[in-house]
């Protein structure tokens, strides 16, 4: 039996909807799992070891980039209503039915809006490294909107991403930046720093997700949640989702040491396997 190809020899694919194109990629076969990027992401900055060790849990992960982003057409924007529509539409394009949601720092907002507007696409929701609706315990740092709103180097990237002060979290942002960068076939264009960050803001803002509605969604679903979150994210820190863990009946956390706004391509393994058992484990919270 042959292996499926790693996440950095799949193929672009693009589906037609309502007068755009979406691109995306699947890796393996099961369980689908569809991961909606963060702010300034294409398909290429998914670490491919994460990817690749959810799909040898069973999923088959779909990962996308957004319209007019990357390799998709149509308008850009940041709005995260835009963004969590390119998830809807992706979903019913693809004809996936119900499906594991995730997203990552902006991607976690737009799938919390998938859960308000379309729960009946979602088994389980699975957010990664981003920020609650609502009124903040703890806001994140001016760092953040000083890096997001420039070219990066590598420091940069393990700023934005890791923690600087960990020796073993600067050796794991090292061999997180080398597997991005093997893909060789199909990369996307990245998205333009200067565009990007007439979105940010100057600093930040409390709540950085305004939404009475979707915080009332997360207290009523009956959908399991899980968040993955770095002990030091400098973006959206991972305080202000235990500052809820009474008041959501479905929200599970996992927190990972000495690690930042990227948890899951610090510890891809460690991540995937933590999300297998979230999803196969039947371990979600019975909120009755």
């Amino acid at each position: 039996m042959s292996l499926s190809p790693s996440a950095c020899a799949v193929p672009n694919q693009f589906v037609e909807v309502e007068e755009r194109r979406l691109a995306y990629r699947v890796i393996g076969a099961g369980t689908p799992l569809v991961l909606c990027l963060r702010f300034r992401g294409t398909m290429d900055d998914w670490d491919p070891a994460f990817l690749d060790a959810l799909a040898s849990r069973g999923f088959q992960v779909y990962v996308f980039d957004y319209s007019g982003l990357g390799w998709s057409t149509g308008q850009p924007t940041y709005d995260p209503a835009a963004l969590a529509k390119d998830a809807i539409d992706l979903i019913g394009a693809l004809q996936l039915g119900r499906v594991v949601l995730g997203g990552w720092s902006i991607g976690g907002i737009a799938a919390q809006l998938v859960l308000l507007l379309a729960p009946q696409l979602l088994s389980h929701l699975l957010l990664i490294a981003t920020t609650p609706p609502g009124p903040l315990v703890k806001t994140g740092e001016p760092l953040f909107y000083q890096l997001a709103a420039r070219d990066n180097d590598f420091e940069d990237f393990v700023s934005l991403f890791f923690e600087p002060a960990s020796a073993s979290s600067r050796e794991a942002a090292l061999r997180s930046a080398e597997r991005i960068a093997q893909r060789s076939e199909g990369r996307c264009t990245p998205v333009p720093y200067a565009w990007a960050a007439q979105s940010l803001g100057d600093g930040p803002r409390n709540p950085m997700f305004p939404l009475q509605a979707a915080l009332d969604a997360l207290k009523q679903t009956q959908t399991p949640v899980l968040h993955v979150g770095g002990d030091h994210d400098i973006v959206f820190p991972v305080e202000n989702w235990y500052a809820l863990n009474r008041a959501l009946p479905t929200l599970q956390l996992l927190t990972l040491p000495s690690s930042g706004h990227g948890p899951q391509s610090q510890y891809p393994e460690a991540s995937a396997a933590h999300i297998a058992a979230f999803i196969y484990g039947e371990c979600a919270a019975d909120p009755a």
